[in-house]
């Protein structure tokens, strides 16, 4: 039989800032409908660590994004660096068909070598074309091999509405995703800290093996005229219009703001530096729960070495809330009447439930902060006589 549910002191959250532990993406947004007045066909604006979506129009609606595309091509290469099966010193020998890719804006040399560094450099800066189908002929054999890659890393993210054709977001028919596929794809990117010493380059160069040197300028604006912003993605086609995946971070919060469709270059920028405006002045990140924080109960112990066992918390949590907002966090504790030795620490045996005014926003392990053990001789005899009596 459950005990009815215990509120924790309010005084207990004040002490409880120690660690962050990541949450599945929301649902629903935080916020019913956009705060802000804003022109583009599809946005968001949402939390990096969680995916949390602050607030969106239209994220599930498919559409080409034109160089947004390369998000995906950026993140396989990040990976295989990460894994150790790729270095930035490994030399790719640049094809033909790639030095010839439309709007190649590296400006490679066909035949030439280059480091993976200086391509995957030239992709996420100047969003070369020629580097990245360059980068995905050296990890898959093909771009076509690679587009499979690419499919079945955005099935393997729940990108549900996302199909691949190429690796460079050219117009290509069948082509597609959402502004929440982006969002996705973009946290992910945002693990990768090495991600962050190419994105945030305002100005940049690639020299080639015969000495020519192609200035690289980034694509996006915001990493120059907007603080804190370093990172992510722009994209322009006639079929995609005008589109934008950027990131900043503040105070230990890191926001994402995708526009897309956008129907002028300035626009894009315009509306996600909005975006973040209000994310930043209206949030903020606030540590709930840490994992292993103790919640101040114990529960009796039946047959054991002690009466009762503390009780913590198995897993961290942390949220984004509004001002004010704190002050409306409660905490509750599920759980047995009591439990029987012997357990070990680390063991659930019930439920943390936090609430936001009233209303159950995360459920997480409640869990034995201790080993309980089993009575010595002697104490198993007075447990003994005392049952007896």
């Amino acid at each position: 039989m459950r005990k009815s549910l215990k509120t924790i002191p309010a005084l207990l959250l004040a002490g409880i800032f120690l660690c962050v532990s990541c949450l599945p993406a929301q649902a629903q947004p935080l916020e019913s409908a956009p705060p802000i007045q804003l022109t583009a066909p599809s946005y968001l604006l949402a939390d990096a660590e969680t995916g949390a979506i602050i607030f969106e129009k239209n994220a599930d609606t498919p559409r080409q994004v034109a160089s947004l595309t390369k998000l995906m091509t950026v993140l396989l290469v990040l990976e295989r660096l990460d894994r150790g099966e790729i270095s930035l010193d490994d030399t790719v020998a640049v094809s033909k068909t790639a030095a010839s890719a439309p709007g190649s804006t590296a400006l490679l040399d066909a035949g030439a070598s280059y480091r993976v560094e200086d391509l995957l450099r030239s992709a996420i800066v100047a969003s070369g074309n020629d580097s990245a189908t360059a980068l995905a002929e050296h990890l898959a054999g093909s771009e076509q091999a690679f587009v499979q890659l690419m499919n079945a890393r955005a099935a393997e993210l729940g990108m549900k509405d996302t199909v691949y054709v190429n690796c460079t977001g050219l117009p290509a028919a069948g082509q597609q995703t959402t502004a929440r596929d982006i969002l996705r794809v973009s946290c992910e990117i945002c693990r990768h800290p090495a991600y962050f010493n190419y994105s945030s380059l305002w100005l940049s160069n690639l020299t080639h093996p015969s000495g020519r040197v192609t200035d690289l300028t980034n694509t996006n604006r915001l990493v120059r005229f907007y603080a804190d912003c370093d990172g992510l993605k722009t994209g322009s086609t006639n079929e995609a219009k005008y589109c934008v995946s950027a990131t900043a971070q503040r105070s230990g919060m890191r926001l994402i703001a995708i526009v897309l469709g956008a129907p002028a270059s300035q626009t894009r920028f315009n509306e996600a530096r909005a975006m973040m405006d209000y994310g930043f002045a209206t949030y903020r990140r606030t540590q709930v729960i840490a994992a292993g924080e103790l919640t101040g109960y114990a529960i009796p112990v039946r047959r054991g070495a002690q009466d009762t066992a503390p009780i913590a918390v198995g897993k961290g949590l942390s949220m984004l809330l509004r001002a004010g907002q704190a002050d409306k966090l409660s905490v509750e504790l599920n759980l047995p009447e009591s439990i029987e030795a012997p357990q070990t620490a680390g063991t659930r045996v019930g439920d943390v439930r936090v609430l936001l005014d009233g209303q159950t926003v995360a459920e997480l392990p409640a869990v034995l902060a201790q080993d309980v053990r089993l009575p010595g001789f002697l104490e198993g005899l007075l447990l003994m006589l005392d049952h007896w009596r």
